[in-house]
């Protein structure tokens, strides 16, 4: 398996986490502003920020092992 098909979907999770935080964050806001926030619409929205926080820690930790095993491979070569 070649190190740029483990790095493009390391960091194509990790634009997907954030963007989720940022929607999620956005409805929080904005129900907030307009004093329409339910409970449970809150709780969801937190376990949603808690699932896209997840998501975007997950795939890092993805990039920063191809990253490592990239400088091996090339500390090996060398």
């Amino acid at each position: 398996m070649a190190i740029n098909s483990i790095m493009g979907p390391a960091v194509q999770g990790i634009q997907k986490g954030l963007q989720g935080l940022r929607r999620v964050a956005s409805e929080i806001a904005s129900s907030q502003q307009m004093s329409e926030a339910k409970p449970t619409d809150l709780s969801r929205a937190m376990v949603e920020m808690k699932l896209h926080a997840n998501q975007a820690k997950a795939s890092a930790k993805v990039l920063k092992a191809a990253d490592e095993l990239l400088g091996t491979l090339i500390d090996e070569r060398v």
